[in-house]
């Protein structure tokens, strides 16, 4: 097994005054040869938006962008129709393809909103755009990893083009459990939303990352109640 360890002190960051966003690979003005993503893993943004604040219209192509609200709730709109509202316990898709517009605004006009947006390179380039949001409570099993994405429309929760799997899981302290990859062609990467847990020696607190490769599986132990993301995905695409 190899691992790299990405404290949360380590992120690069912009603020914005109304933004305040921590970047865990080199995005925007953030720029680290050697963090330019974890194989077809490329952003992972950790984002406060202060009251009635927000990303207005820009666009995007060829990306898989997630996104996972942790507190408030998150305005959608884009060119494809969609408009709706997202809170936390759901998780968002949108499938760039060939190009769309869209704008991300905090539904609130006090209270901020805090989520992650996470960008996955795409295996198919150009596919037609698309627009995909499933509520997860059902979903979630306390002190198990629970899929939460696939590439498999039929699965539950969301799906995206690539061979990845997002899993979400709420532990216990004093839980020790096994996670196993789905292809032996990828990686993990394991971030730390809260609490604290050790892996392969590795000890991770909030907003910490791992990236684990040239394993089947890894076991972590939980030090103090934790909400994890593990996010596997090809190393090579």
């Amino acid at each position: 097994m190899k691992t790299v360890h990405h404290p949360a002190t380590s992120r690069g960051g912009s603020h914005h005054g109304w933004l305040k966003s921590k970047h865990t690979f080199s995005f925007a003005d953030y720029y680290d040869p050697k963090r330019v993503g974890f194989g077809a893993l490329r952003v992972i943004n950790d984002d406060h938006v202060e009251g009635g604040m927000g990303f207005g219209d820009h666009s995007h192509a060829n990306m898989e962008i997630i996104s996972i609200p942790l507190s408030g709730r998150l305005r959608h709109g884009d060119s494809m129709g969609n408009y709706g509202t997202i809170r936390s316990g759901e998780i968002q898709v949108m499938s760039a393809g060939t190009g769309v517009v869209h704008s991300e605004m905090n539904d609130d006009d006090e209270n901020p909103v805090k989520f992650l947006q996470i960008w996955v390179v795409p295996n198919k380039m150009d596919v037609a755009p698309r627009y995909q949001q499933v509520n997860l409570v059902e979903l979630l099993q306390r002190n198990k990893f629970n899929q939460v994405l696939s590439p498999n429309p039929e699965d539950a929760g969301v799906w995206i083009h690539q061979n990845a799997w997002f899993s979400i899981g709420e532990f216990d302290k004093g839980v020790t459990t096994t996670y196993s990859l789905r292809s032996t062609l990828n990686g993990a990467y394991v971030f730390v939303i809260s609490g604290k847990v050790v892996i392969n020696g590795n000890t991770l607190e909030p907003r910490d990352g791992l990236g684990i490769t040239d394993t089947k599986n890894f076991t972590m132990d939980v030090i103090e109640d934790a909400q994890i993301i593990v996010i596997d995905v090809p190393m090579s695409f």
